[in-house]
């Protein structure tokens, strides 16, 4: 089976096409530097924090490897067929982590939810001021399928916990459940030594998250701001782990932190018409119809733009890189949002050349189901498409679906939502206390000796369903891992998922450490 990647990792391997096509000869550079004569260089600086003090947190490295093993036995498996559950999976893990983890489940309130299967973990940790605002922590326990025909190219059972060779391997092991006992482990360790944090800080861990959060996420988003929650002072999720070499030009350590997702909405087109015999076709069938609806949609993409994340992005990463691409990032850390300079519109051209990077500028659409016919010598009364959608700020359902009936113009194709659609999130912000706050703790545990950047994520994860919402608008996503280099993100939806076990022993230290860090936030 060839290997399949989360969309947010997705975007790391295409910058590397994007860098390498950025390099110009010196008459390009010249006319560049013609066309965007504003571009003052001199505060294209670096961003990167320096002189933070690591720390070293002592954990109980063996235990902790045994529950995060054990935990992957628990095959809490999200198949696209929602009729596939196993309930079982999911109440079984939840018992194991009572046992594993008892003075969590005795200090912290655990809430089990979800809508219409209640299977996803809410924790309140009070905090000793409820004046302050809250802090959320967010992981999945559920793991994508092991399709049968991959599990020979497995060096392990993918749900046996194996630990061999220095590492932890399994299904979830990487995607999400170190994450999830991280920060229970972390939590852990803070009670037995009589800690209470000063905000109210809450854990939840979906149940559904690799097919969209529809039950879990979403459910506990709309539960904790029915109960009246105004503002998280900080919220964190899954994303991008650490890793070396993800950029050309920057052969070190690299730790992306996610600070907005686009959105997510899927239509069905249909086309209901007379079928029939093949032998007496008529001049349009229902499937040459809607085929041609979806010829033009495809042909009609939505312009392309530079959201305000990657302007961050490379303003915090254009420093870093040579010096002879920076006029390029400058110009495009350094634009309006509302207009397209020369020098963009290069920047423009070369991400677009790439599928990861072109989906960065524009709301994308992507045929993702086509179904009709159930004989060859049977016209189909029907035919349908599925079209999914990772929308950019603004482009709501409604201009969607405007979009597409504009695109086809036929008006016997009805276009309806099917998705639990969730909008652009918002952009949370950079340089502010939470942000620094998040890259001081990622240095204190790995060292100054790495770059740090904010990222746009293409994908997504659970925390849209927070991060869409005013109430947590300021959401921060980064897996806590480090990963020995960059063949590790194979193991995403992949084979040979594992993590290494000591690297597991800082990621223990880094929920630690930002519990504490958590005081300094006002």
């Amino acid at each position: 089976m060839k290997s399949q990647f989360n969309y947010s990792l997705c975007f790391v391997f295409g910058l590397i096409f994007l860098f390498s096509g950025c390099n110009k000869n010196s008459e390009e550079r010249s006319e560049d530097k013609k066309s965007d004569q504003a571009i003052n260089l001199d505060e294209f600086t670096s961003m990167q924090m320096t002189g933070i003090e690591q720390v070293s947190i002592e954990v109980d490295l063996e235990g902790a490897v045994q529950r995060l093993s054990k935990a992957v036995t628990f095959p809490t498996i999200s198949n696209q067929d929602r009729n596939e559950f196993d309930s079982k999976a999911f109440t079984d893990y939840h018992k194991f982590l009572e046992q594993a983890y008892p003075l969590v489940h005795k200090t912290l309130k655990k809430e089990v939810l979800g809508d219409p299967r209640p299977y996803s973990l809410l924790f309140t940790w009070e905090g000793k001021d409820p004046g302050l605002q809250p802090a959320l922590f967010y992981a999945h326990q559920d793991v994508v399928p092991v399709p049968e025909d991959s599990r020979d190219q497995w060096e392990v059972d993918p749900f046996a916990g194996t630990v061999k060779d220095g590492y932890i391997w399994g299904r979830g092991v990487l995607d999400d459940k170190n994450q999830i006992h991280a920060i229970l482990e972390a939590a852990e360790m803070k009670i037995k030594e009589g800690w209470q944090p000063s905000r109210t800080i809450y854990f939840v861990f979906g149940q559904d998250e690799e097919v969209g959060g529809p039950e879990g996420a979403k459910h506990i988003a709309d539960v904790l701001e029915q109960r009246g929650i105004k503002r998280f002072a900080y919220v964190m999720d899954e994303s991008a782990p650490l890793a070396p070499g993800i950029f050309p030009g920057i052969e070190g350590n690299t730790a992306l932190i996610g600070i907005a997702q686009k959105g997510f909405i899927s239509l069905e087109l249909k086309m209901e018409g007379v079928g029939g015999h093949s032998s007496q076709p008529p001049a349009e069938t229902n499937i040459g119809i809607l085929a041609k609806a979806i010829t033009k949609l495809e042909a009609a993409q939505f312009p392309y733009k530079i959201h305000p994340a990657v302007r961050s992005q490379y303003r915090y990463m254009g420093p870093e890189l040579p010096e002879e691409q920076q006029p390029l990032y400058a110009a495009v850390a350094f634009g309006e949002d509302d207009e397209i300079t020369p020098m963009e519109q290069k920047f423009i051209d070369v991400m677009s050349q790439n599928q990861v990077t072109r989906a960065m500028l524009h709301t994308t659409i992507a045929v993702s189901m086509f179904n009709a016919g159930v004989k060859d010598n049977v016209l189909p009364p029907a035919a349908t498409a599925v079209v999914n959608f990772r929308p950019m700020p603004g482009d709501t359902p409604e201009v969607i679906i405007q979009h597409v009936k504009d695109a086809i113009q036929d008006d016997r194709i009805t276009v309806k939502d099917i998705s639990a659609s969730t909008p652009a999130t918002n952009i949370a912000e950079v340089g502010n206390p939470s942000y620094n706050m998040l890259e001081k703790t990622i240095r204190q545990i790995w060292g100054n000796d790495l770059m740090v950047s904010p990222f746009f994520v293409i994908g997504g994860s659970d925390s849209k369903h927070f991060q869409a919402r005013p109430f947590a608008p300021d959401v921060y996503t980064i897996t806590a891992l480090q990963l020995e280099n960059t063949k590790e993100f194979e193991g995403f939806h992949g084979v040979n998922e594992r993590i290494l076990v000591d690297e597991y022993g800082k990621s223990i230290g880094f929920f630690y450490q930002i519990f504490d860090n958590l005081e300094e936030l006002k």
